[in-house]
């Protein structure tokens, strides 16, 4: 429709009235005509590509609105230039040189190749090229500054080009880089810039996270070359490279001033701010920064404090550099409870975790969010379900995604992305009983260590961030103990989870299992110290037609059929978390924020067009787990971890009845189960749980605390009557109980 309106408009100016004007009229009007009609189609050439559902956000973006925000708020400056917007683009053999490339396509920066938003929706393969290729001018102002280009990430491996001179080269596909182009750019006249990219995605043993070639089951479509801001920055020769403040809750907060081009002569100036009002300040040495905030505001989630600060860098008396960021007052540690386990702890006092698995994908975008308004979208509605904290999944966020979570109160468990060749899987993809490691190459040890290191220093200004993940479900995981004590040494002041789910090597301050669905732990007596985590569990699955991936296609770990059905079902899940807490455990993560393609177990659906349950009621259930105490636990009746039943063939029924004697009245009462039964449990003749149990490598544990008045001082029974659920294996079936 947008074509055949400009031929209108051509037709219509091509009658009387061009012609009964004067001729150098006529032959602006056509120049004109020329310039309207070629930023006419230029503008009609790009359009979401594929059939996929898309985001209400990924249906108004346009080129000129794709992420234009600063990148970078934990260091501002006034002047910068975004290069996001239309580029030209082409994919070649491996073999072909710049000079051969025809750049014959447009795709929308910093979208993928493969993403619907990008223009193009196209498949890279692992022995391809792909070219990018803009203009772009600077300012007359920036002669005589160093400049700077930054790059939010490209996946995996890029070289850079500006007027056809090579400027760097970077490997990695996850974390913000930048190259110093000063002696390539040419201040006041158009200059190119050349981008070449390969990624081997799940070929190799790049940090690819979920992406895979052939996405299925947990795995997601693959994220080829540029996906976030592209943009350029003047700095003077002397410059803030990075600014850390390290805060303490009595106010005191050090910074770690990072220079470039300094010779030791230089001095900044610091003032933090709250509400306008200077509170604090420091001039002196730019080393050794430190001031005190007086009766300091601290950070938590029901009050994430915020301080602006700004900071000037000078030489006898010359301004260099100016830069504005902010501060948060909060420390994080670790803390006994007093009955026998350690937990985690905000400012000194013990706070449980809980919140989502959170992807980070989108159906439009991929790994980019349509805009930086539909990122915030989605934590503005998990902080309206109650939830405190978020486990960023195998994903590293643009910068802005991380001073939402400061400023909205989430603490944030960073992942690092993980890396396998899928084809090397059996030996490169730990299994959970594995007594050792996959033995990596030093190459991949090195690479992976410098991602590591690099995503820190990328991210370790955010105060949001209270934990970093090493590990996940043994996804490439080698030389744990090893790799574990690096990062620990790299960040002595956040909590360490080694491993998250599966391959437990008894290192870092975590003991964390996943458990799906039902909720389980780990007790203070198997954690050798540590804080018991439940990693993940939950992934209740609710199809909502017209709004999946696949045509209504997919999958959870246990799917439900109506609303009030997943409702119901999680509110179930977040009662068992009550007992969990009261017994030791200190941070809990549901599987997951949103449907990820074939993925149907999202709090939303994946165009974030529906949300499946009500937010109002949630936040009510989720507030309850914050305000549990720690309790003494004692053991009722005992584990036999060969089973109580050994064997239950497929289909077959089979009950089972023991007594137990509790003592003295408990506060509270937990079921264990282990097998893959549908188990209806009476005590004393009461029915106390009616559902499905699944079989997992931990003791599923069920609140049952709405019946102690059931529970007799002397001798209770309890008894079972259960169905294999298995139609072709035979299970065994056992169970425990515990109170507090």
């Amino acid at each position: 429709m947008k074509v055949t309106g400009i031929l209108y408009v051509c037709l219509y100016m091509k009658g009387p009235q061009i012609e009964s004007t004067h001729k150098n009229m006529r032959n602006k009007n056509l120049i004109t005509l020329a310039f309207l009609l070629t930023q006419s189609l230029s503008l009609a050439a790009w359009a979401p590509a594929g059939n996929h559902i898309k985001t209400t956000w990924g249906e108004k973006l346009t080129p000129e609105t794709a992420w234009k925000s600063y990148p970078r708020p934990q260091l501002r400056r006034t002047e910068w230039q975004n290069l996001n917007g239309l580029w030209k683009c082409d994919v070649t053999s491996q073999s072909v040189r710049m000079e051969d490339v025809a750049f014959s396509k447009e795709i929308l920066v910093p979208f993928c190749i493969e993403s619907s938003l990008s223009g193009l929706a196209e498949q890279f393969r692992p022995e391809d090229k792909l070219w990018y290729q803009r203009e772009f001018s600077v300012a007359p102002e920036w002669k005589g500054k160093k400049i700077l280009l930054h790059f939010g990430a490209v996946d995996y491996v890029c070289d850079v080009f500006v007027n056809g001179k090579f400027v760097g080269k970077h490997v990695g596909g996850n974390n913000a880089f930048s190259f110093d182009v000063t002696k390539a750019v040419k201040v006041g006249k158009k200059n190119a810039l050349t981008v070449a990219v390969t990624d081997p995605t799940d070929t190799d043993t790049d940090t690819r996270g979920k992406q895979a070639l052939n996405p299925k089951g947990i795995w997601y479509t693959a994220v080829s070359g540029i996906w976030k801001t592209v943009w350029l920055e003047p700095v003077s020769a002397t410059s803030f490279r990075n600014v850390v403040p390290l805060t303490k809750i009595d106010g005191k907060v050090d910074f770690d001033i990072a220079l470039d081009g300094a010779d030791g002569t230089e001095s900044v100036i610091v003032n933090v701010y709250d509400e306008g009002k200077v509170v604090a300040s420091y001039e002196g040495c730019a080393q050794d920064v430190s001031l005190k905030i007086p009766s300091p505001v601290l950070w938590s989630p029901d009050s994430p404090k915020l301080y602006k600060t700004t900071l000037e860098l000078t030489r006898k008396g010359r301004s260099l550099d100016k830069v504005e960021s902010y501060l948060a007052i909060r420390e994080v540690s670790i803390k006994p409870d007093g009955v026998g386990n350690n937990r985690f702890a905000l400012n000194d006092e013990i706070l449980f975790q809980y919140g989502p698995l959170d992807q980070g994908w989108w159906p439009d975008g991929l790994l980019t969010p349509p805009s930086e308004e539909a990122m915030l979208y989605d934590m503005v509605q998990l902080k309206k379900m109650g939830f405190n904290m978020i486990r960023k999944h195998i994903k590293v966020e643009p910068e802005l995604y991380y001073y939402y979570a400061d400023s909205l109160g989430f603490m944030v468990w960073q992942d690092m992305p993980s890396g396998f060749e899928s084809a090397k899987a059996k030996e490169q993809h730990v299994g959970a009983s594995w007594e050792h490691d996959w033995n990596a190459p030093e190459s991949h040890e090195l690479q992976w260590r410098y991602e590591f290191e690099e995503m820190y220093e990328n991210l370790r200004f955010f105060p949001c961030i209270t934990t970093w993940v090493v590990f996940n479900e043994g996804w490439g995981q080698f030389r744990t103990t090893e790799n574990v004590g690096f990062v620990k040494q790299l960040d002595p002041t956040r909590i360490i989870n080694g491993v998250t789910g599966w391959t437990d090597r008894n290192v870092g301050d975590i003991y964390d299992i996943h458990n799906y669905p039902s909720v389980s732990f780990k007790l203070a007596s198997e954690c050798n110290g540590r804080m018991s985590v439940l990693g993940e569990f939950g992934g209740l699955s609710l199809n909502v037609p017209e709004h999946t991936w696949a045509r209504n296609n997919g999958w959870g770990y246990r799917n439900m059929d109506k609303s009030v059905e997943l409702a119901n079902s999680y509110y179930r899940l977040a009662y068992d978390l009550e007992s969990a807490v009261a017994q030791g455990l200190s941070a809990a993560v549901y599987t997951q924020t949103t449907d990820v393609e074939l993925e149907l177990n999202g709090f939303m659906t994946y165009d974030r067009k529906v949300t499946k349950i009500d937010e109002g009621m949630m936040n009510l259930v989720n507030r309850r787990l914050y305000a549990v105490k720690p309790a003494v636990m004692r053991t009722i009746v005992e584990r036999k971890e060969s089973g109580r039943i050994e064997v239950i063939a497929p289909n077959e029924k089979a009950t089972y009845s023991e007594t137990f004697v509790c003592g003295d009245r408990p506060k509270g009462l937990s079921l264990w189960l282990a097998g893959n039964v549908n188990v209806k449990v009476y005590v004393n003749g009461v029915p106390v749980y009616d559902g499905p149990v699944r079989q997992t490598r931990s003791y599923n544990q069920f609140n049952i605390s709405d019946y102690l008045n059931i529970i007799k001082e002397g001798e209770n029974e309890i008894s079972f009557e259960m169905t294999n659920s298995l139609p072709k294996r035979q299970t065994s079936f056992d169970f425990a109980i515990t109170a507090y």
